[in-house]
């Protein structure tokens, strides 16, 4: 029985993949048949014969695949395989997932640590851009089909390649080949865009200038953005504008990266993307630091409990040097909100490099009465620190944030723990912490 079973199963395998060449050979004669009726000039006139070269090059876009499908488990992959093995494997990491990647002749697969099937690159197809192919069929069969009777199956057509195009430029993205992801989700914007279909793919659009811009090619993300605000679409709360912001600034334009941030912010001015564009861009240069304020307090009188305005106004005070006026802001936006994290961070930070200021000034002193005058102020801000600090770290959720506390808070308590036992309990507290918690 168990060599019945193992020859039937070597047998199903043989099958498979014979079955596997042959719809490569079906899709080729498919597309070829297809063609042919398409040159023949009587022929050409008829929307069927282009609706059927449009499923004859979707066919040859499907073949490579066969009937393998994303979120297999690998036994059922395998099976459908038939006898190909992978001519080699190896361990990836994609986004810190860990995949083993098995090459195949004429595709990759992608398998999870659950051995899951999650992605699939096609290496060798049938035709370089069958999918460009299909699209062509299907304009020209809308061309001629003067009644509009296949109009809903040419819409259905231009979508299902909008999406599969957009499919491969993500899936491509996963693996890091940004300039194929670029390109496959700039075709599916474009294939969005065709008559009849014509409803753009404002995802890819996006998508497709991300990118570009995280590849830091940002002449061509700046066209796709360009075109996601010339249809109104704007993404997560602006953030198209912030984008173009920054790409106009990385190509010597800032006169234009600024304008088009202070447009974003008229129309998203909770946006903190465009706010630290704006921020980063007047600090940088100098021309009007008092519009950074002007443009928080706009933003306040649109949020007034938005605590990361407050707690950006404590950070572009302590950038230039108004140390007040930074302690008042975070102090204020944990009066909004009393479970601010970053409110009592920022405090905490802006405490405690006043106070190594201070103790470098005390360093270089030679002075006795002003050495110790500066080290009673070093002590006395170092000292306060720790209510700010010990606040962040009980009200936060974030491991991070802890464990950043905890570092403040042991060597604040350590520097006095030979003064009072409660700093000493202070220090082994926290420092127990970092020891149990730091990777």
């Amino acid at each position: 029985m168990k060599k019945f079973l193992i020859a039937l199963a070597v047998l199903l395998s043989v099958q498979v993949a014979d079955a596997q060449v042959k719809a490569l050979d079906s899709a080729k004669k498919a597309v070829e048949a297809a063609d042919a009726a398409a040159q023949n000039a009587k022929k050409a006139t008829k929307v069927a014969t282009w609706l059927k070269l449009a499923s004859a090059y979707m066919q040859a876009y499907e073949a490579p695949t066969g009937n393998v499908i994303v979120n297999s488990p690998r036994m059922q992959v395998q099976m459908m395989m038939g006898n190909e093995r992978p001519s080699s494997s190896e361990s990836v990491v994609i986004d810190g997932i860990n995949f083993k990647k098995e090459v195949y002749s004429n595709k990759n697969l992608y398998f999870d640590e659950m051995d899951m099937l999650r992605i699939i690159e096609v290496t060798k197809p049938v035709y370089a851009d069958p999918l460009a192919s299909a699209l062509e069929a299907y304009t020209k069969a809308y061309e001629v089909d003067a009644k509009k009777s296949k109009e809903k199956d040419i819409k259905d057509g231009i979508s299902k390649i909008a999406q599969k195009y957009f499919d491969d430029g993500m899936n491509q993205y996963s693996i890091g080949n940004f300039a194929k992801a670029g390109e496959l989700l700039g075709k599916a914007a474009e294939a969005s865009k065709t008559a009849p279909y014509s409803s753009v793919d404002s995802t890819a659009l996006y998508n497709a200038g991300y990118v570009y811009w995280a590849s830091q090619d940002f002449k061509t993300a700046q066209k796709y953005f360009e075109q996601c605000l010339e249809i109104g679409y704007y993404y997560d709360n602006g953030e198209v504008y912030a984008k173009l912001g920054d790409i106009y600034m990385n190509l010597d334009n800032a006169a234009k990266g600024v304008d088009v941030l202070e447009k974003g912010f008229v129309k998203f001015p909770q946006s903190q993307s465009i706010l630290i564009g704006l921020i980063n861009y007047y600090l940088k240069s100098g021309d009007n630091t008092d519009r950074l304020f002007e443009l928080i307090a706009d933003a306040k009188k649109n949020e007034p409990n938005n605590v990361s305005l407050y707690y950006v106004e404590g950070n572009i005070h302590k950038q230039l040097g108004n140390f007040e006026k930074a302690r008042a802001a975070y102090q204020e936006s944990t009066k909004v909100d009393p479970n601010y994290d970053f409110g009592y961070h920022g405090e905490g930070t802006l405490l405690y490099d006043r106070a190594v200021t201070l103790s470098e000034e005390a360093s270089n002193e030679l002075d006795d009465a002003k050495y110790n005058a500066l080290v009673k102020e070093y002590e006395a801000i170092l000292l306060e620190a720790i209510v700010p600090f010990e606040k962040a770290f009980e009200v936060s959720a974030a491991a991070d944030v802890k464990l950043n506390c905890a570092e403040y808070l042991k060597n604040i308590y350590y520097r006095f723990s030979s003064v009072e036992d409660k700093y000493m309990q202070g220090y082994t507290k926290y420092n127990d912490y970092v020891k149990a918690n730091a990777q």
